[in-house]
């Protein structure tokens, strides 16, 4: 069967229910934002953030020492050796791939379980790189989450893990292209990873330059979502 990448024919019921779903959750998301409601899933997505500081590490062969995740929506992850200018970019951007991976897991229930069974193993592993009780319980409650949403799917006709993981990529997409904005154009923390970053490219990219780079290419990952979405449903 031929891929519909003209998206003729759009938009029947899954599609229209996707790009409603999409819609809901990013008003929900911006009406919430400021409120402790949205507290656990903007720490899991600055516990995305690092995790991909620490997959770019191994990736390129350095050692993960060990990785946090604060109160204040903050963390760190310390590493050695690994490709740094690889390593310091794999956070912002990685977080928003993540997002669009969740956002595309969610189009199909098979792909649903799968993503949500890697998310609890990699959970599961984080709990022994951790370095403060606070990421290591943030851990624990995903997982009980994450695993009590699974088996009210399975139990009942209403796909929950499904919007559950959608809501999770679309926060993540936005919380990046926001965390982006706010860390390296609004207030330039001159300690952000752009901000390293400019110190070892070559190219004359200051951090401000490099956070527009990467919110542009992070609100790509965003778009891509939805259109890739919607050409699998269709």
């Amino acid at each position: 069967m031929a891929v519909n990448w003209e998206l003729r024919g759009c938009c029947d019921r899954d599609q229209r229910i996707f790009i409603a779903a999409i819609g809901v959750s990013t008003v929900v998301i911006l009406l919430l934002w400021r409120t402790f409601l949205l507290t656990p899933f903007k720490l899991i997505t600055v516990f995305l953030h690092e995790t991909s500081h620490a997959l770019a590490c191994k990736l390129t062969c350095g050692d993960v020492e060990g990785m946090q995740v604060h109160a204040n929506e903050g963390g760190v992850t310390q590493t050695r050796g690994g490709i740094y200018w690889i390593i310091l970019p794999a956070g912002y951007l990685g977080s928003s791939f993540w997002g669009m991976i969740f956002i595309l897991a969610s189009t199909n229930l098979l792909t649903t379980r799968i993503a949500a069974g890697c998310f609890i193993l990699a959970l599961v592993i984080v709990l022994f790189v951790a370095d403060n009780w606070f990421l290591r319980w943030l851990c624990i409650g995903f997982v009980v989450f994450i695993a009590v949403v699974w088996v009210i799917q399975e139990f009942t006709t209403f796909h929950i893990l499904k919007y559950v993981i959608l809501f999770i990529g679309v926060m993540n997409s936005l919380f990046s292209v926001y965390d982006i904005y706010d860390d390296l154009i609004s207030r330039r923390v001159h300690t952000s990873d752009a901000e390293k970053f400019a110190e070892i490219c070559p190219c004359p990219c200051n951090g401000f330059a490099w956070g527009v780079i990467w919110g542009f290419i992070s609100f790509i990952f965003l778009c891509a979502s939805i259109y890739l979405g919607l050409v699998i449903l269709s």
